[in-house]
């Protein structure tokens, strides 16, 4: 099992999880984090640091957001890691309660 990051992601980017993360498996594109499947150790700490709720166990994803399970093994070998803490995206308060925001991803 691992952890997968989710819609709720998308152009808000906050990045407290990174900091948590004992396996910097976090992967960094424009506008959106992924988990690395080969690195996250199922350890959780990252979850309850995420502000948007955009974290969940592979087990615990959500039926319509499933897509993000592979999409994040996707993602992750293309992105490089990110193991600081950054600002959020200038918009992200307001894409924070967004719902369905696969159209804005960038990869």
């Amino acid at each position: 099992m691992t952890f997968i990051v989710t819609d709720a992601c998308i152009r808000c980017k906050y990045t407290d999880c990174v900091n948590v993360c004992p396996t910097d498996a976090f992967r960094e594109g424009p506008n959106f984090l992924a988990i690395d499947p080969d690195d996250c150790i199922d350890c959780a700490v990252c979850v309850p640091e995420c502000p948007v709720e955009a974290i969940y166990a592979e087990e615990d994803v959500p039926r319509d957001q499933r897509d993000f399970i592979p999409l994040n093994a996707e993602l992750a070998k293309q992105w490089k890691p990110i193991t600081k803490s950054k600002p959020a995206l200038p918009d992200a308060e307001e894409w924070a309660h967004v719902h369905d925001k696969r159209s804005e991803l960038k990869r």
